[in-house]
């Protein structure tokens, strides 16, 4: 499948045995673009993030992603892309330079590759101070960005942050928001999905997905105007509640 999109699904599915937790997706994303991925928890959001990085197989459907096909290139898009769990991924034994060098050895980077990222990381992204420190000791918010600097040293074109704000304060969400918006003038693609209706304002396009499926896609101001709702939090409410009807 030829794309110019950064991430391009049709039809993907994904089922549990009788169970159906992605049904018939499709979607794209522009290379470049902060894509919101918005849905209450068991959506099918995360079986969706984890079929694009190459975790998980789908049952139906295709989709590509940074240029390589995600049932038969996984290794190609795993080595094109970041990715940040909703756990973070860390291993809190080791020090915040720690993880970033086992993270780094995982994507086959080179000693002097590496060290050259953890300078430029500690600086983007206010590690400096800490990187000697054990992750377990940290605050939730300091975790967060250590994990997004191991999902992100090795340059991947696209990023991709599963429910990255969950738990943590207002003011490191902002923060982290502005690492985000960071990312996007360097031409990174970032697709972030979240439960966090505010936070779907901060997104260049939003996909609103509901037991499965995908109810809408669009801009938070063409969804808005669509709906005819003040807020994001509207729209997501008349469309649930539509859905449900």
């Amino acid at each position: 499948m030829q794309t110019d999109y950064a991430i391009d699904t049709r039809g993907l599915s994904r089922k549990f045995g009788s169970f159906t937790a992605v049904d018939n997706v499709t979607f794209t994303v522009n290379r470049g673009e902060v894509f919101g991925f918005l849905g209450a928890n068991g959506a099918g959001k995360s079986t969706t993030i984890r079929m694009l990085t190459g975790i998980l197989l789908p049952s139906g459907g295709s989709a590509n992603v940074a240029g390589y096909d995600i049932a038969t290139a996984q290794e190609d898009v795993r080595r094109n892309i970041g990715y940040m769990s909703q756990q973070f991924s860390l291993y809190e034994d080791l020090t915040v330079e720690e993880n970033l060098i086992f993270y780094g050895g995982m994507y086959s980077m080179s000693a002097r590759a590496m060290k050259d990222a953890r300078e430029r990381l500690y600086v983007k992204l206010g590690l400096a101070d800490i990187r000697k420190r054990l992750t377990g000791s940290l605050p939730l918010g300091w975790k967060q960005r250590a994990a997004l600097a191991c999902a992100m040293q090795h340059s991947p074109s696209i990023i991709f942050l599963d429910e990255p704000t969950g738990g943590v304060d207002p003011l490191s969400r902002r923060a982290f928001w502005d690492s985000i918006y960071d990312l996007a003038e360097e031409g990174i693609t970032i697709f972030v999905t979240t439960h966090y209706m505010d936070e779907a304002e901060y997104c260049g396009r939003i996909s609103i997905m509901y037991q499965g499926s995908i109810l809408t896609v669009g801009s938070p101001s063409e969804l808005k105007e669509r709906y005819h709702q003040p807020t994001m939090e509207d729209v997501f409410v008349s469309l649930i509640g539509g859905a449900d009807a």
